[in-house]
């Protein structure tokens, strides 16, 4: 059974840091892109940031490029996003995702295959 399963959550102030972290089991996603998409009450799951395999590419949402940093530790099969100066339109339910692509990145949803269940993440003003 393959499974996502993200950490790292919480609540947290405007300008605070949280370190998200996904982990999979089941099966290796080493050569495959992996993405981070959130999901806001009453708004579409929308994308946040993905990596190519290698680590080599990645590609972020306007909306978090310069605050956010995803990367993975393919021996571990885990991958982070590291998020700085958070805002409250930050808030939602934070989602790893991996997909079939093998090359490049992607910030379509539907190119992603295998979704974990999500960790809340809410920021205060």
């Amino acid at each position: 059974q393959v499974q996502l399963v993200e950490s790292g959550g919480g609540l947290v102030q405007a300008g605070d840091s949280l370190r998200l972290s996904c982990s999979a089991s089941g099966r290796t996603f080493t050569s495959n892109t992996m993405g981070w998409f959130r999901q806001a009450p009453g708004k579409e799951r929308e994308f946040v940031a993905t990596i190519s395999w290698s680590g080599g590419r990645t590609y972020y949402a306007d909306s978090v490029k310069g605050r956010f940093t995803i990367s993975r530790d393919n021996a571990k099969n885990t991958v982070s996003l590291q998020m700085n100066s958070l805002e409250p339109e930050d808030t939602a339910v934070y989602y790893c995702a991996a997909s079939r692509i093998k090359a490049g990145t992607t910030s379509e949803v539907a190119e992603y295959h295998y979704w974990g269940q999500g960790t809340q993440v809410t920021v205060s003003s």
